[in-house]
């Protein structure tokens, strides 16, 4: 009753938010709801070339919050969802099929990407996600705080002596990713309900270790930073941008439990107004001269198999990209969930970081 409550007022709260969000948004007349930092202009350099101005982006944290927000109204012209929350927006109406024929470099979209069940199309032959960034959650560690042995176990993340000197992003999905990685499961979808007690147990003895709950990279980036924590599960951007900058820090893709990997893309949504602006970005961000900038600075893999076969094979290899079949192999997929098992992740993780 209490969780239902509170669903109640996040509600009432998004609605009244819909405006103010909007207003943020800064640039020409397309909306891009989008994570935080893929404003980046270089990401999509061609649309503000013919174009003549950004686009104007709004961001979520989560893509649960950005359901909840569109649901209660909020209108934008592309979104960018991830594997496990695709077949959640287009099956709400949140989404409206793509014409490939308006993407250029359709057909150079990674195969191993394009071939994912409940990812790109339906039974139907509709497509409705384009595929764009993909890479792995994975434990981050301050290697002046943290030795290598420890590092070894993602289990490190409850460990008492790290009291007060972890975070884990703001976001169910990462979150349930680890915990079903320490439990032994690789394939959440199949989650009975003795493991979904386990995991919610192994979270809630990681948030006793827990300094804040990350939602961008730039609070995770700055807690790295300012030595405010020791251990992050977190993506290869914070390691690539402060590896960079110098701070101590390393990513362990190989922990004995292993890592979560993640697929995003663009999407078409339902209520779009400027359908021709958005087929300009949807070129735009997935055109060759991205794969090497998103690789590089992201430390994310692009979705155009074209652009990335043109990148250093050093650098793919160092960011563990060259060999797709390979690096899906070896991770828990967040693949799409049912809509109940991701209800329930959702009400827990809300107990769970209000210390119930």
């Amino acid at each position: 009753m209490a969780f239902t409550f509170h669903r109640i007022i996040l509600a009432t709260a998004l609605v009244g938010s819909v405006a103010a969000t909007a207003a943020l948004a800064a640039g020409g007349d397309l909306v891009v709801f989008d994570w935080s930092g893929y404003e980046d202009p270089l990401l999509h350099a061609d649309y503000t070339a013919k174009q003549g101005a950004e686009p104007s982006f709004s961001f979520f944290g989560d893509e649960d919050e950005a359901f909840e927000k569109m649901r209660a109204g909020f209108k934008a012209d592309v979104g960018h969802p991830c594997a496990q929350s695709v077949v959640k927006w287009r099956e709400a109406g949140l989404l409206q099929p793509l014409d490939t024929s308006r993407i250029t470099g359709w057909n150079d979209i990674n195969p191993g990407l394009m071939k994912m069940k409940d990812l790109v199309t339906t039974a139907d032959g509709k497509a409705w996600l384009m595929p764009f960034d993909w890479g792995t959650s994975s434990l981050i560690y301050r290697t002046d705080k943290v030795t290598p042995e420890d590092a070894k176990s993602l289990r490190i993340f409850a460990d008492p002596k790290f009291e007060g000197r972890v975070t884990i992003g703001d976001n169910v999905d990462d979150a349930y990713a680890l915990a079903s990685l320490v439990i032994g499961l690789k394939d959440w979808t199949q989650m009975t309900d003795a493991q979904f007690r386990e995991a919610s147990d192994f979270l809630r003895q990681v948030h006793k270790n827990v300094r804040f709950y990350w939602t961008d990279d730039t609070s995770i980036n700055q807690a790295f930073t300012g030595g405010e924590i020791d251990l992050a599960w977190g993506w290869a951007e914070t390691y690539v941008t402060l590896k960079g900058q110098g701070v101590p820090l390393e990513m362990n893709r190989d922990t004995k439990e292993g890592l979560s990997t993640w697929v995003c893309g663009y999407a078409l949504l339902k209520d779009a107004t400027h359908v021709d602006e958005a087929y300009d970005f949807f070129n735009a961000v997935n055109a060759p001269n991205v794969s090497n900038h998103l690789v590089t600075t992201f430390g994310y893999g692009h979705g155009n198999a074209a652009g990335m076969a043109a990148i250093d094979k050093k650098v793919l290899t160092e960011r563990g990209f060259d060999n797709l079949d390979a690096f899906l192999d070896k991770t828990l997929f967040q693949q799409p969930l049912s809509a109940d098992l991701k209800q329930r992740m959702v009400a827990e993780f809300e107990k769970i970081k209000a210390g119930y």
